[in-house]
């Protein structure tokens, strides 16, 4: 019923200039999370403000276009890229951290940006300036709450492949959660293609 875009904006109108003084950071609000888990991504701004910071999201709504490359739409998926750029080029160029929920945005940003993009400086800053939620609060040395239980912990196949679950493995460990990382198994989902017909 209301996107995580509308409820963030609509919250930093009630919000006002309360969060002076708190470093920023970009929140990229995906595709998935912004229309059908919009919770997820409202979670991560409570835990971000928790964790002392000022929570920022794209002024216009913005897409990595994932699924772009799957179809062999590059040039639309360059301008997707571009487009990002441009619209992050001032947090970007300040250096302040994005993170990225979804991992196949977080993998675009690191290696497919990269590729097309490959002599373009902010792409390149943004490579390195996007971390996924639990890379990004064990750098900032978060003191997370305490949980004390058993999960089960299912890593992104992007995510497996590129960069790894141990950030999100150490995040678990400090809130007490004994996780059992899966070594294999698949969400099924295959790209986009979960949502055509056959």
């Amino acid at each position: 019923k209301q996107t995580f875009r509308a409820w963030f904006e609509e919250r930093q109108k009630n919000l006002g200039p309360l969060q002076g003084g708190r470093p920023p950071v970009v929140l990229w609000p995906d595709t998935f999370n912004n229309h059908f888990f919009p919770h997820t991504a409202k979670a991560a701004v409570e835990v971000l403000e928790s964790a002392g910071y000022r929570v920022q999201i794209p002024k216009r709504n913005l897409c990595c276009g994932r699924p772009l490359y799957d179809y062999g739409f590059l040039d639309k998926a360059k301008h997707n890229l571009e487009d990002i750029l441009d619209a992050l080029s001032g947090q970007i160029t300040a250096g302040v951290p994005v993170v990225v929920l979804e991992p196949s945005c977080l993998s675009v940003f690191r290696d497919e940006m990269t590729n097309i993009l490959s002599k373009n400086e902010d792409a390149q800053r943004l490579r390195t300036q996007a971390k996924s939620l639990g890379e990004f609060l064990e750098g900032a040395r978060y003191s997370p709450p305490v949980l004390n239980r058993k999960a089960l912990l299912h890593g992104h196949c992007h995510q497996k492949a590129m960069w790894g679950v141990s950030a999100e493995k150490k995040l678990l460990s400090k809130m007490g959660v004994d996780a059992d990382v899966l070594d294999s198994g698949c969400c099924g989902l295959a790209g986009s293609f979960g949502y055509e017909d056959g």
